[in-house]
């Protein structure tokens, strides 16, 4: 099924499931992901959200069920060949260097694009250079693109938070991403930078990068979301269009309790 579908949808989940002992974290979990798109994945605390961002970068692996990325089977697949695919993962707790530079810390994330080994590099060859070269380019790109290029040479220790967060997503767009999976990114932002954040996934999608969004700032993801699934005690409850999902009185009583 999933070759037969792999031209349009980016990630594919059938019957994922995931249980810690005697829990069951999440069960049975099947859905899609078109290309070119931002799916948000919402739901009350507990619901699995993050659990189930694990098992799709292999921090978890699955208990049962099946992932695939652009058609290939990946369950279970390395994290550093999921980023090789065209993977890439920002998380809820803020992952910086404080001892680097802004651009420094985007440079990390190009080393996957990287080709040459230790000895090479102690060297100092001239295609290591080239390379670097390469990587550092690309990593000003992703600056460039978050608005964030005056900040290059600042050190990463005393930006605000905001502009923190900003700096993981460039780090994971200098990787080059297909697919980006963003774990609450608008976590501890004030109103003003969560507009500027949602400008900002509006762009990535745009640029032609499938975004999967784990948030809890409801504003945000029916402002910006192309489709929306709803995950509740680990399982589906609801997908759809933001307008469908937000009236949908299983979502309203998952939220707010029933009478």
């Amino acid at each position: 099924m999933a070759m037969e579908t792999a031209g349009s949808y980016i990630l594919e989940v059938q019957g994922l499931e995931k249980r810690f002992g005697g829990l069951t974290a999440i069960g049975d979990l099947s859905f899609s992901v078109e290309k070119g798109v931002i799916f948000a994945v919402i739901g009350p605390n507990g619901a699995g959200k993050t659990t189930l961002f694990n098992m799709l970068t292999s921090v978890y692996t699955p208990t049962a069920g099946r992932i695939f990325f652009k058609g290939q089977d990946v369950t279970g697949m390395p994290p550093y060949r999921l980023a090789r695919l065209g993977m890439g993962r920002t998380f809820q707790n803020l992952q910086i260097f404080m001892n680097m530079t802004v651009l420094e810390n985007v440079m990390v994330g190009t080393h996957i694009k990287g080709r040459q080994g230790i000895l090479a590099a102690a060297l100092r060859l001239p295609y290591v250079l080239q390379e670097e070269k390469m990587l550092r380019k690309d990593a000003e790109a992703a600056l460039e693109f978050c608005g964030m290029a005056d900040l290059a040479n600042r050190s990463a220790a005393g930006l605000p938070y905001g502009i923190l967060k900003k700096l993981e997503i460039a780090r994971a767009l200098a990787a080059g991403p297909e697919l980006l999976l963003m774990d609450e990114p608008a976590a501890g932002l004030n109103d003003s930078e969560t507009l500027e954040l949602s400008i900002l996934i509006s762009r990535i999608r745009d640029s032609g990068t499938t975004v999967v969004l784990v948030e809890h700032n409801m504003g945000l993801v029916m402002d910006i979301s192309d489709r929306v699934l709803v995950l509740n005690y680990g399982r589906l409850l609801a997908e759809g269009v933001p307008k469908q999902v937000q009236t949908d009185p299983r979502v309203i009583e998952a939220y707010l309790g029933s009478d």
